[in-house]
């Protein structure tokens, strides 16, 4: 806590040398207490941030509810969302499809690629010129102190930044296994606007390409340049969390991401995404981005309450109210005491042998329960689990595709040097 109190406070004395005029002398010593100050960080390291910040616990900034609404309604138009949609309280963006047996086929009637899923609720960025936006699943924004400069600043162009970019992906928590040190860090891995502009409409591979090149290559440059710097403008060891580019890979590689690459990850994994190379961005639920699911990790998020003679009582979303699921058995670990969960949104997980849904934890980035319509795709997965050994099995027939296989081979140079982070 004192290091994160400390390099907030660092944070906010980056313009050390502007203080107000004060008499007798104090303005002086200030600055040279402000100066000392600075220079022991600089002395000890501490300018580096070591600590992580989760997407539960990180706060931000909060701004005015006129400007969330421009923010808001900007989204929307990017979107193309009709106004009827804007009623919703939700984050608005796609949203995978379930991949289950029912589904399988799907994999065939597009070229798609794959990455892992971390597991974790998307959040939107928005970069508006010097200011930059977290958007949780709420549609809450908060203010973060990042640094976005244009590729202009090849050219030493250090004033020319993003303007209304908007953009997908996730906050994940690494913990390095060999310090068990952890960070935060900002996964990218999808555009919906670029400098005022939608790109909704290009195909994936397009949008990829722009955060790449548009996004994190600038910012890589200018933090490097930076970094060699005695006095820099920006110090990007001081911002909040990292930023990369999520990685995507060829269907192909399925095996190997499942075997070695996801149980190595520094932070966790419950499977894979699918999506397909070609696909414009659908705010929706679309079969251009797929999610496979480990069996059992199915999950809902339930309101929980407990109903004045002592029972359990689930709830979910249905037509934007509150809808008792009846039947439905929670299970807590022995000895708990209901009350502190009443009234709480509470992830659960589907238990055959006990034919009831265990809690495993409390939701607090979460306001409301899921819609039913969750719930009964959970149940049908449950029902239709797609294991492991199905799943890649019928990969390697998609792979061996000449449609799929020939076209892998045209591409495989351009995705080895540019769609995996070197």
């Amino acid at each position: 806590m004192l290091k994160r109190y400390m390099t907030s406070i660092f944070n906010q004395s980056l313009s050390f040398l502007f203080v107000p005029k004060l008499p007798n002398g104090r303005e002086t010593l200030i600055k040279i207490m402000k100066l000392l100050l600075l220079l022991t960080s600089l002395l000890q390291g501490n300018l580096a941030r070591t600590d992580a910040v989760s997407d539960a616990d990180f706060k931000g900034e909060c701004i005015p509810f006129a400007e969330v609404q421009r923010m808001r309604n900007f989204c929307y138009l990017v979107l193309n969302l009709h106004v009827q949609a804007t009623r919703n309280t939700q984050i608005p963006g796609s949203h995978p499809v379930s991949l289950d047996r029912d589904k399988l086929h799907l994999l065939s009637q597009q070229l798609y690629h794959v990455t892992w899923s971390a597991g974790v609720p998307r959040c939107m960025m928005l970069i508006d010129k010097e200011d930059c936006y977290l958007i949780d699943p709420q549609f809450y924004f908060r203010k973060v102190q990042l640094r976005f400069p244009r590729k202009h600043i090849y050219e030493g162009r250090a004033d020319i930044t993003h303007c209304c970019t908007l953009l997908d992906g996730e906050l994940i928590t690494e913990t390095e296994p060999e310090t068990q040190v952890k960070k935060t860090i900002y996964l990218i891995y999808d555009m919906m606007a670029f400098n005022e502009s939608s790109v909704t409409e290009l195909p994936f591979h397009h949008r990829l390409r722009l955060i790449e090149e548009e996004v994190i290559r600038p910012r890589n440059f200018e933090r490097d340049f930076l970094s060699t710097c005695v006095n820099p403008y920006h110090h990007y060891g001081l911002e909040p969390f990292e930023v990369r580019r999520k990685d995507f890979y060829l269907l192909s590689a399925a095996s190997m991401l499942i075997k070695d690459t996801m149980p190595s990850l520094p932070h966790s994994s419950d499977g894979l995404i699918f999506q397909a190379w070609n696909a414009t961005y659908a705010p929706r639920d679309h079969d251009g981005r797929l999610k496979w699911k480990y069996p059992g990790t199915n999950t809902v998020d339930f309101l929980f309450e407990v109903g004045v003679d002592g029972s359990s009582l689930l709830y979910l979303q249905e037509h934007g109210n509150k809808k008792l699921i009846e039947g439905c058995r929670v299970m807590f670990k022995d000895g708990t005491d209901l009350s502190l969960y009443s009234g709480r949104i509470i992830e659960c997980s589907w238990n055959s042998h006990e034919d009831a849904w265990i809690f495993v934890q409390i939701q607090t980035d979460k306001s409301n329960p899921d819609y039913i319509s969750v719930y009964e795709e959970a149940k049908h997965n449950i029902e239709g689990t797609l294991t492991e050994d199905t799943l890649l099995d019928e990969i390697d027939l998609v792979a061996g595709l000449p449609v799929y296989s020939d076209w892998a081979n045209r591409h495989s140079g351009t995705f080895r040097n540019v769609w995996r982070r070197q």
